[in-house]
């Protein structure tokens, strides 16, 4: 399937985020989405998919000034520390020898 919507472009998100870069639309799973391909250091590109519920301004740009942009707002990898820790191993929870079987 051929995208439709193929531009470089400023994109604002719920949430108060920014980014920059090629924005084109996906399908994944059936459900429509917005890709967003982000330019970074190296010719490397950060590539995030966003549905489109959760955008609240696509603005058409330059290829340069969504490349000026993108350096102001460039999205960051997931940390360790945005995940909560587990307290305990779930195994812990259900250790194999306390469990049996129906008909055991």
């Amino acid at each position: 399937m051929e995208p439709t919507f193929e531009e470089w472009a400023i994109l604002e998100l719920m949430g108060h985020r920014r980014l920059a870069g090629k924005v084109t639309d996906a399908v994944i799973g059936g459900g429509a989405f917005l890709r967003i391909d982000v330019p970074g250091e190296n010719g490397k590109y950060s590539t995030q998919y966003y549905s489109p519920g959760s955008v609240y301004c696509i603005t058409p740009t330059t290829e340069e000034i969504a490349r000026t942009v993108a350096k102001q707002s460039q999205p960051s990898p997931v940390h360790r520390w945005e995940f909560p820790q587990l307290v305990q191993p779930i195994e812990a929870e259900y250790p194999d020898d306390d469990y049996e079987e129906e008909g055991e």
